[in-house]
Parts: C-alpha cells; sequence; structure tokens
C-alpha cells in the first residue's frame, strides 16, 4: 500500500531507501486543571498557566479518531436556531425530594430531573452511604432506581445493604465498569435516577488508555451529560479526590456537570459536613450536616446544639462564636493556645479556619494592645470538623488569642461574632439578627457584637453588648463579670 509520502506500507511497517521501520504510536499531552491538549509535554500549561499539570495519554487514531469524529459530528448535526430571551420557556425546575433534609437542602430543594451531579470525598468519609440510602428513600416514591458500582461486587453491595438497614427491592443494582454496557442497561430499563460509583472506574472500550485516566474521565463524563440532558435522567457520579482534596482528573470535570458536592470531615470526627462548591440549580452557600454511626448517616438538623457538645466552660481560650452556613446561623467553638516559644520562628497552626487569616489576627492584636505575641506558639481549631471562611469569626478568634495569652476566660454563656480591620476596628456583618435569635435559642446570655450592628437585630431578650474595637475586649479578659450593656 502506497502512503501520503511515497513509501510503501505492509501492515505496521514502511519500505523506505533507508530500510525497515517501525511505525511510532502519537502521544499528547493533557493538562489536569482545565483538560487543554497539546502535543508536547511543558512546565507550564499555557492556557490555565497550571505548574507540573501535564499527563500523557495517547492520541486518538485509525478506529479511534473515526469513532470520536463520528461523535462530534453526529453531535452538531442538527443545529438548533437562536431565540430570543422572551421566547425561552419560563418555570420551576420539577424537584424530587430524596426523603434527607440535610441533602435536600444543599441540592436546593430536591432532585432536579436532567442533571449531573458530582459527589466528591476523601475514602470512607460516607459517599457511598449516603447515595445508598437517598436510593432506598427515593425508592419509596416509585422511581426506578439503578446503582451501579464499579469497586464492589454485588455481594458486597448486599451486605453494606443489610448493615445500613436498606432492604427494598425496588432498587436495581449493576456491577459493571464498561460504558457501553452500561448505555445499553440504562436503554433497556428506562431507570429515573442513576448512581455511578465511581466516576474513576468507568471506561470506554474504544480509549485505550486505563480507566481512570484524564481521557478516559473526560468521554465517559461526557457520554453520561449527553444521557443525562437527551433522555432526560437524573445521574449521580462519585469522584475520587486528590491529596489536596480535589476531584482526580481534568478539573473542566466540575465545568461539565451541573452540581459538586463534597463531603467533609475529620476522620476521628463523627460529624461530617456536605457542602455544595457548584450548583446551577440552587445557592452554593448550603450545607449538610450528618453524624456517622454504625447503622449508617443521621441527619443533625441542629447542628450548633451538637457541635457545642462537651465543650469546657470557664476554660482560657475557648469562645462561641456564631457564623452563617448558608440560611442557618451555626455556633461552633474556637479554641486557641498562646504558649510562649524559644525558638526564633514560633509556630501558627490552625485548623478549620485560614492560617493566614490568623496572622493577620495577631498581627493586629499586637499593634493595636500592645500584647507582645510575636515570641509565642499560636494555635487555633474550630471543634467539629468545622471549616469556617467568614469574616465573622474574626472577633471571636481574637478573643480565644487574648485569653488564652492572658490565661482570662471570657465570660460564660457568651457568643461572639465581628470583622476585624487592620486598625482594630470591628466591621459590621450580615444577618446579625439570625445570630442573636439562634443564641438566644439556645439559652447563652450574652453577645458581643458590632456595635453598627446593634441598632439593626430587632427585638430580643438577650444581653447584646456592641463594640467597635478590639481594645473594648479587655475588660471581657480581666475577670469583670457586671458589665453594662
Amino acid at each position: 500500500m502506497l502512503s501520503e509520502d511515497g513509501n510503501v506500507r505492509i501492515g505496521t511497517f514502511f519500505i523506505n531507501f533507508g530500510g525497515w521501520f517501525m511505525a511510532k504510536d502519537k502521544t499528547v499531552f493533557f493538562c489536569k486543571e482545565c483538560g487543554n491538549e497539546f502535543p508536547k509535554w511543558m512546565g507550564q500549561c499555557p492556557a490555565c498557566k497550571a505548574w507540573d499539570s501535564f499527563e500523557e495519554a495517547p492520541a486518538a487514531s485509525g478506529v479511534q479518531g473515526k469513532q470520536r469524529a463520528a461523535r462530534g459530528k453526529s453531535d452538531t448535526a442538527h443545529a438548533s436556531a437562536p431565540v430570543k430571551l422572551s421566547g425561552i420557556e419560563r418555570g420551576d425546575e420539577e424537584r424530587v425530594k430524596t426523603g434527607i433534609e440535610e441533602f435536600d437542602r444543599v441540592l436546593g430543594g430536591g432532585i432536579v430531573k436532567g442533571s449531573l451531579v458530582l459527589v466528591g470525598g476523601d475514602p470512607g468519609i460516607g459517599k457511598s452511604t449516603l447515595l445508598l440510602e437517598a436510593c432506598a428513600m427515593l425508592a419509596r416514591k416509585k422511581l426506578n432506581l439503578l446503582y451501579i458500582s464499579g469497586e464492589e461486587s454485588l455481594r458486597q453491595i448486599g451486605m453494606r445493604a443489610e448493615r445500613l438497614g436498606v432492604a427494598d427491592d425496588d432498587v436495581l443494582f449493576l456491577a459493571e465498569t464498561s460504558l457501553d454496557a452500561i448505555e445499553e442497561t440504562v436503554n433497556r430499563d428506562k431507570p429515573d435516577i442513576i448512581v455511578i460509583d465511581s466516576i474513576q472506574t468507568v471506561y470506554r472500550e474504544d480509549i485505550s488508555s486505563s480507566p481512570g485516566s484524564i481521557s478516559q474521565v473526560r468521554e465517559t463524563t461526557g457520554a453520561l451529560m449527553r444521557m443525562a440532558k437527551s433522555m432526560p435522567v437524573t445521574v449521580f457520579i462519585v469522584g475520587h479526590v486528590t491529596k489536596e482534596g480535589t476531584v482526580a482528573g481534568p478539573r473542566m470535570l466540575e465545568h461539565m456537570v451541573d452540581t459538586v458536592l463534597y463531603f467533609e470531615g475529620d476522620a476521628s470526627s463523627p460529624y461530617r459536613i456536605l457542602r455544595a462548591v457548584k450548583n446551577r440549580f440552587g445557592s452554593t452557600n448550603e450545607v449538610g450536616v450528618f453524624e456517622m454511626e454504625g447503622d449508617g448517616l443521621r441527619e443533625v438538623r441542629n447542628p450548633s446544639e451538637h457541635m457545642l457538645e462537651g465543650r469546657p466552660v470557664g476554660e482560657p481560650g475557648s469562645v462561641i462564636a456564631a457564623s452563617i452556613e448558608g440560611t442557618r446561623p451555626i455556633l461552633a467553638e474556637v479554641q486557641a493556645l498562646v504558649s510562649r516559644t524559644s525558638f526564633a520562628m514560633p509556630r501558627r497552626t490552625c485548623l478549620g479556619i485560614d492560617v493566614n487569616r490568623v496572622n493577620l489576627l495577631l498581627a493586629v492584636i499586637e499593634k493595636r494592645m500592645g500584647v507582645q505575641l510575636s515570641g509565642s506558639d499560636a494555635y487555633v481549631n474550630v471543634t467539629g470538623g468545622m471549616k469556617i471562611n467568614e469574616p465573622a469569626l474574626d472577633l471571636a478568634v481574637v478573643m480565644a488569642l487574648l485569653s488564652s495569652a492572658t490565661d482570662k476566660a471570657p465570660a460564660e454563656k457568651t457568643v461572639i461574632f465581628g470583622e476585624v480591620g487592620l486598625t482594630g476596628e470591628i466591621r459590621g456583618v450580615s444577618r446579625a439578627s439570625q445570630r442573636v435569635m439562634e443564641a438566644q435559642n439556645l439559652a447563652y446570655d450574652c453577645v458581643i457584637m458590632p456595635q453598627v450592628n446593634v441598632k439593626d437585630i430587632g427585638p430580643h431578650k438577650i444581653k447584646v453588648i456592641g463594640v467597635g474595637h478590639i481594645r473594648e475586649l479587655k475588660p471581657l479578659l480581666l475577670g469583670d463579670r457586671k458589665i453594662k450593656t
């Protein structure tokens, strides 16, 4: 067979004037962050500027390239005519309640038909458990559910379902990793909801790379997205996470799906936080709180009460902060430990809060209050496995650091919130009234808050102290319990 360059091709060999040589397989390089494809490896991605993010994958060629081209051609063969904004049909999305209130809260009120939802989290955090329990609840509503597992056999799924108390025959289970077989099953059984556990185990037979590679994850997710939109059917996919805590695979995976949920929590703590970082059908500020028990996940409808169980009373360095997660106020304990160090570089360790924010607050305390902390180690922890990035936590962190540094406990049954500026001023925060009411409902006696928010909180039965500068916190650290409002 004569090739384009005039050489004679026999099988995978070429006849040239120089003799015989093998046809070299071509490879391309994918960026793990943005998913762009390049012909050679580079230290920095030209598209997203990420460093050391390239991975090698075989290029599409021969039959595989023709199949990809055919898929792309079929997707764009029937172009739709553009319409004006006034011609777009409007209306609320049809939602289905899962029966798990905390799960529905994070989803924005329930499952939207035809959506693609990605659930990520550390191994053993409870992703499969949550989805299996949700399937059992949805089956009671006479919905057709298909649970596809690529990591567990049917026997293992049955043992886990028995442990969780799931005994519903309306859920269909399938142990399969081939996407072609999955598509055939879906077209035959027509389920309403599909669970894929996990996306890193599913592969396309026409792609030569191994399951879990960038090309496999991208192609399989794209096929599932087209399936969800065309049928329509709701698809939940479970994603593995990297050591940095992000979903493994190309970063564009998060852009392809409609909703991205992350399961967070400390392995030593029974509490789990389900957080939405992307949601096209609801707010991304909502969180769901669960407690892991021997028979599965249990909803925590009052997180504040559970987070504060067993906390020390009257101990220096322990402060109760009021934060807002989505639409709900949550009281969390902030603990700080300040101790002198003999090393030239003091340590700064933080759990549940940004360490850079704590370093900023330490500098403000030292400059504006004259408390020397540059020669001391500082440790700050938000108990219960919570991760809070809200600026309203600043005042509670400052109080906890001052309390530990002076070895004086703040007033008991006191809740603190407020944002601290670089000059030491205490700035107002949003939803101050909800924070005050949460403290009042949990039988706390006093709230320390920004002075500018006092006039906006409305009627209340709790003592409220408005402060405008961090210097006004000193009376609380000197043991003075008779504070005038």
